[in-house]
């Protein structure tokens, strides 16, 4: 069941993206267009596609991290064994709980500032754009935590840990297998 949800809300992050992305391209494209061929232009296509890419780009990071996306140290990992391994995915669960917990709470310091000021075009507070911080960290934390969880429980799989260590197949590579 909980698998279930999780693939459900991965979808709807992914549509989210696609959307986001969709619409910085169409304003984008819109204002170059007006401005090179009417010498016109959208004031607010803009400002939203950069509020767009700002919210792109936390909404990701989410995803890359539940998909072991971002920058690792694999080279050291892989001369480990089981239990080494294990070992350094509980430390790095640790200290990603502690970077998102800052950044949560980064978030929430300057929410009143951000609440209370608007934006140069389109006049939204600021807030809509810097409070992506409160998804992207308590997403991570979320993440993190079942992790933790499951190393200390002793219910981390192979295939958890093999990713981790950047050892995985990609379905290219098992099609071309069998």
């Amino acid at each position: 069941m909980i698998a279930r949800i999780e693939i459900i809300v991965v979808r709807i992050i992914e549509a989210i993206l696609v959307i986001l992305m969709s619409s910085m391209m169409v304003m984008v494209f819109a204002n170059v267009v007006l401005r090179y061929g009417f010498n016109q232009s959208l004031n607010f296509s803009e400002e939203m596609a950069r509020y767009c890419f700002v919210w792109l780009t936390f909404t990701g990071a989410v995803l890359a991290f539940r998909e072991h996306g971002h920058i690792g140290v694999e080279t050291l990992v892989r001369m480990f064994g089981r239990r080494g391994r294990i070992i350094c995915m509980a430390i790095t669960q640790v200290i990603i709980i502690i970077c998102a917990a800052v950044l949560l709470y980064g978030t929430w310091l300057q929410h009143p500032v951000n609440a209370s000021m608007k934006a140069a075009v389109v006049g939204m507070s600021m807030i809509w754009v810097y409070g992506i911080g409160y998804f992207t960290s308590i997403g991570i934390l979320m993440i993190a935590f079942a992790r933790l969880f499951r190393i200390l429980t002793g219910r981390v799989e192979e295939h958890e840990i093999a990713r981790f260590a950047g050892e995985y197949e990609t379905e290219v590579e098992k099609a071309a297998q069998g």
